[in-house]
Parts: C-alpha cells; structure tokens; sequence
C-alpha cells in the first residue's frame, strides 16, 4: 500500500485530517477471538448480539441445506472489519443494507468487510445467505453436525451453531432467536422455545421462539421423522418431547425417563427456584452419539442413555442445567464447574428425594472410591484446562465440593444460595469467584480454604470425622489441610442409585 501512495507525507496527512472523522480514525476490525483461554478463537469481538433470526430450507435425503440468517448487534467500536463464527459455503452477506466483502480464516472465521465503517454504538444488521451439506462439513477432525437415516442433529459442547448458522459462538454473548425451517412434508423439526406450523403443498414450515437469552451452543436443530408430543404441567408450562420412532428397544426406557421431564422440573423449581424459561422438554433422536446436552428448554438425549433401562437422573442432570448453565452460563470456559458441578449434584439431590442415598452417602462413596493416587484427584474442577474440561472429577469431586459447602454453612444457608444464585444471575454469565463471594455473602462465612482445596489443588483433599455424627469423612472439616485422627473408617456402602448415577457419565463425552 506505502508503495502506491504519490503524495507527500505531510501532504497525506493533512488530507486525512481534513477528510476522515476522529471515530473513523480509530477505527479498526474486531478481534477474531472473544478472549476465552481455553479456547482462543471462539467467539468474536466489536459487536454485541442481540437477536438471531434464521430461516433455513433442509432436504433430509441429501443433506442440502440452504440458509439465510439475519444477526442483529450492536457495534462495541468503530468497525473496519468483523468475524462470525461459522463452517458453511457463503454466498451472499449484507451489512445495514449494503453488500459486504467477506473472506474465510482459519477454521470457522466468516470474515466480513462492510461497504462502511461501522459506528461504535451503531445497529448492525448482518444478513448471510448460504448452502451446503453440512453432515460433509469437517473442521478440527469432526462434524458437529450428526447425520441420521431421516436427517440431521445439531447438538453440541462448546460448539456446535457454525455447522447451521453464522454466530458470535460463546457463551458471554447471548441472544434472542427466531428458527423457521422448511422441511418436505412427513419430516417433523425440533428446536428450541415455543413452536408454531404452517403447511404448503407438499411442505411444511416449524418455526421456533426463545425469547430468552441464550448461548449460541445451547441451539439446538434436529430434523427428520418424530413422534411430537405436547403437554403442560401442574402450573401451566408447556412441555414439548419427541423421538424418534426408530429408536428400537431403547425407545420404551427413553420415553418411560423423558415423559417424567414435567415432574422433574417442578421438582427442581423446589430447589433452584422458578424455572427460566417459556417451555421445557427433551427429545431423543437415533443417533449413534452417546452424550446428553443441556439445549436450552429443549434437551437433547442420545438414545444409548437408555440403553441400560428407564433413568431420570439423566433428566435431572441436564434439566438442572436450565439453571445452572443455561440461564446463569460461564462466563469462560474455566468456570466449566458453575455448570457440571451443580448438574451431577443435582443428581444427588434426586436419589435423596427418591430415597436412594442421600447426598452425603454419595460424596462419601466418591471419596473412597478413588485412592490417592489415582488420577481422578489430578484434575481441578475450578480450572481443570481444556483437555480436561468435561472429565469425571469435574462431577464428581465438583459435587463433592458442593457437598463440603453444604456441610461447611448449613442446611438453610446452603438451599438459601441454590436458590438465590440464579435468580440474582438471571439470564446473565459469572464466574467462580463471583460463586464464592456470593456464598461468603450469604452464610457469613470465609469459604476461600474451602473453594481452593476442593476446586483449585490438585490431590485428594485430607478431610477428618471427628465430630461427625453420621460418621462421615466429609461431615466435620472440609477443606482442611492434613489428614484428622479417625479419618480411616471403613469404606462406605455403595449407594442404591450409584449405578443409574454412573450410567449417566457419558454426558460428558461431546467434545469435538
């Protein structure tokens, strides 16, 4: 460019200053990544999303899907250039109005140059028209998006939105969304929020609103042959499910576990308070996929979930999640545990209510089930690194730290913070430290010890039962730094839902 450049520096510069506005001066492309440590290039920066709308036309037979989807933001500096997130062939992008220039980068950058800089403060209104087969589409090593006999699936963690739609994808910048979707009459269409229909010869259209914020990785699209069903429960809130109808002999256990969806969240609505969102529900496509995910207000299962039988701990696990990682997400990455160690807990909390083991009992039988040498105790639940974000003890340590807590401040304080943490991060994004000044707040207590043994050191906590009436090892000083006289008791009994508990560890096995 210094090279085509005739006039005189000074003469240059002057003709910038007269020529270019202060703001355009400074103006500069977003960052290609949102600044997550774990994962560098999700996400963008220099804008604000607000609403996705997206329209798409899928032929299940071929995979063919054609797409526009039109992203409402607000511009956080003054624009030059910006990413999306996004995998699929583009063929047309519009900014305010204007035909844009874009460009890809990377694995999934989608990089956009508008006909005009952008304005800090300024609406921007980005309309992508695109097509291609995303089932064929491979970025990393993998597809997030999962192929079926009757069409496609896309569910996944922390991932997915790039194979259907062009996003900001990651968690700290949520949106409202708007899914319309035209399929050949005969194919059903599952997303997330409240659902409406309409049919032309031939076709039919499922359109789909959340109107709550959402995570980008929390959409969720499935298309093909479903058995839809629709109920409310006692107070009124609408529940969608569906499968599958080739789910073979797991369909009876999936429907005989999902169908109990209405039960379990007035059950969890008890616990974490009122439910987030305007419908709640779950659906099991046949997929070869072992994991479930928490998409928001609309689960998705993989059928070898049921393969052992009917489990509801599955349902509470990611039903959990409406709260803690859905309506209150992680802020980044690293506070993985805010999501999955509240998940599994609630999971504890559901064979207390089944009078199946009580919490305690299962945060004994983890503790004694894995020696100190094993590798389990290597990893921190508060930190655990990106290879390890969605590993056991991320559950199962995690859980037991809620359980030191719980044991820490007390029953009242305890179920008090359940309940009060999603209603005063609502809709919003935190971080563990913000967690434990909430919980310092609440019970009165310093709780860092507590935190930075069970979620920050690796190594298995030496913990004490003196003065502990149930005799637990837990009971009377968590957190502690050496071993308490007594602590070598006998093992504890394995608890009556341990095996449905572990039947459920697939949950975490969906990383790309």
């Amino acid at each position: 460019m210094r090279k085509r450049l005739i006039v005189s520096a000074a003469a240059g510069a002057l003709a910038l200053l007269l020529s270019v506005p202060a703001s355009a001066a400074q103006a500069g492309p977003g960052a290609a990544g949102i600044g997550d440590p774990y994962y560098p290039n999700a996400g963008n920066g220099g804008y604000d999303v607000s609403h996705y709308d997206i329209r798409l036309k899928y032929q299940p037979a071929t995979d063919e899907l054609e797409g526009t989807t039109t992203v409402l933001a607000t511009a956080t500096q003054d624009l030059t250039r910006f990413n999306l997130d996004f995998v699929l062939s583009v063929k047309e992008v519009l900014v305010n109005g204007r035909a844009a220039k874009f460009t890809t980068s990377g694995e999934q950058e989608l990089v956009i140059t508008p006909a005009r800089t952008v304005a800090k403060g300024s609406p921007l209104t980005v309309v992508v028209r695109y097509a291609d087969k995303p089932g064929e589409v491979e970025r990393g090593g993998y597809s997030a998006w999962l192929r079926t006999p009757d069409g496609g699936v896309a569910a996944n963690e922390p991932e997915g939105a790039a194979w259907w739609f062009p996003a900001n994808d990651h968690p700290t910048d949520k949106a409202t969304f708007d899914v319309s979707v035209l399929v050949p009459e005969g194919t059903q269409v599952v997303s997330n929020g409240t659902q409406t229909t309409s049919s032309r010869p031939g076709w039919t259209r499922y359109n789909y609103r959340q109107t709550k914020p959402q995570a980008t990785y929390l959409a969720t699209l499935a298309i093909g042959k479903f058995d839809i069903r629709k109920d409310t429960t006692d107070g009124g809130l609408p529940v969608i499910t569906a499968y599958s109808p080739d789910l073979g002999v797991n369909l009876g256990a999936a429907q005989a576990s999902v169908e109990r969806t209405g039960e379990l969240t007035d059950w969890l609505s008890t616990v974490f308070g009122p439910y987030p969102f305007d419908t709640v529900g779950g659906y099991v496509p046949n997929v070869p996929t072992g994991y479930a995910l928490e998409t928001q207000g609309q689960v998705f299962y993989s059928p070898a979930q049921f393969a052992r039988g009917a489990n509801t701990s599955v349902v509470a696990h990611e039903l959990a999640h409406q709260w803690y990682g859905d309506s209150v997400s992680v802020q980044r990455w690293s506070d993985i545990w805010l999501n999955e160690g509240f998940a599994r807990y609630a999971q504890w909390l559901w064979s207390e209510h089944e009078n199946e083991g009580t919490a305690q009992e299962l945060a004994d039988y983890v503790y004694n089930n894995y020696p100190a040498d094993n590798a389990f105790w290597s990893v921190r639940p508060g930190d655990p690194g990106p290879d390890h974000q969605f590993a056991g003890a991320v559950y199962d340590r995690g859980a037991i730290a809620i359980q030191a807590l719980r044991n820490t401040i007390g029953d009242a304080k305890f179920f008090a913070i359940l309940k009060g943490w999603p209603t005063e991060r609502k809709y919003g994004n935190a971080t563990i430290p913000q967690f434990q000044a909430y919980a310092e707040k609440i019970s009165g207590k310093p709780l860092g010890a507590l935190f930075n043994t069970w979620l920050f050191t690796a190594g298995k906590p030496a913990v004490g039962s003196s003065g502990a009436a149930s005799g637990s090892a837990l009971a009377a000083a968590p957190g502690v730094a050496g071993l308490a006289p007594g602590a070598s008791a006998a093992a504890p009994a394995q608890p009556k839902s341990w095996q449905k508990i572990q039947d459920t560890n697939t949950v975490h096995e969906h990383k790309g």
